[in-house]
């Protein structure tokens, strides 16, 4: 993302997540900056600075042999929701990027599932990893996965 991420994002979505039709023209602005995530058609319910609520619908396109939500979308979904918490908490001064992650699936996904994420970022003097989590719910609130990503974030 560019120089000025944190404030675009927050910013984009502040201006249209109220206005009629606004959280489909931040998804297509989402989809447009991260082409990859675009593929899962995200939906951002919520965001604030380091925190995220994120979901998108089952549809074919996302199944798997098993009838249920593929794992890489199940992933991509986490992935973006752990993006989005730490993008939004970074001051302008810092970056971040992913190093790694884990993902442990707790059940067979079906229906509309949402990540929810938190991270707070305590400084960016100095370059360190930070670990964040992701929960993936059902449409019952039940556990679907539990993403864990390592994040280095620093001084630009």
């Amino acid at each position: 993302m560019s120089q000025d991420a944190t404030s675009t994002l927050l910013d984009s979505w502040n201006r249209l997540r109220n206005v009629p039709g606004g959280k489909t023209l931040f998804r297509f602005f989402l989809g447009r900056r991260v082409p990859y995530t675009g593929t899962i058609s995200p939906e951002v319910m919520e965001l604030e600075p380091g925190r995220v609520r994120v979901g998108m619908r089952d549809r074919p396109g996302l199944r798997n042999h098993l009838k249920s939500v593929h794992a890489v979308a199940l992933t991509n979904l986490a992935e973006l929701a752990t993006g989005l918490a730490v993008t939004s908490s970074l001051p302008r001064s810092a970056r971040g990027i992913p190093t790694g992650f884990s993902i442990e699936f707790m059940k067979k996904a079906r229906g509309r599932i949402e990540a929810h994420c938190s991270a707070k970022i305590e400084s960016t003097d100095e370059e360190r990893d930070i670990d964040v989590r992701a929960d993936l719910l059902d449409q019952s609130g039940d556990t679907v996965a539990r993403f864990n990503a390592r994040w280095r974030v620093g001084p630009r």
